[in-house]
């Protein structure tokens, strides 16, 4: 069973930081690519962040130069430095990893249950 759990959300102020982390632990062959997503209230699921096995990024326009995606490959951990944030920013934030787990072929899609980022004064 295959498991991402994701934490470091919360309340900040405009201009904020916030540093989330998503594990991903179980019976793991191979992860693939690792991202961030956020949904806000009303508004379709929408990709943040992703970095590839190989350590490409890319970022959604609206988050360039304010946020950072890094992996650590050791630990099967992705995290997402959040800067300069804004009330914008505000949404639930799920982490997705594309992994092969022990007992399968191919690569599936997880995701984590979801952290909640709310950039208020």
């Amino acid at each position: 069973q295959v498991q991402l759990v994701e934490s470091g959300g919360g309340l900040v102020q405009p201009g904020g930081s916030l540093r989330l982390s998503c594990a991903a632990s179980g019976n793991i062959l191979r992860i693939n690519t690792m991202g961030w997503y956020r949904q806000a209230p009303g508004k379709e699921r929408e990709l943040v962040a992703a970095t590839s096995s190989g350590g490409s990024t890319n970022y959604d326009d609206s988050v360039k130069g304010r946020f950072t995606i890094s992996r650590d490959y050791a630990k099967n951990t992705v995290y997402l430095q959040m800067n300069s944030l804004t009330p914008e920013d505000t949404a639930i934030y799920y982490c997705n990893a594309d992994i092969r787990d022990r007992y399968s072929t191919r690569l599936q899609s997880y995701w984590g249950q979801g952290t909640q980022v709310t950039v208020s004064s």
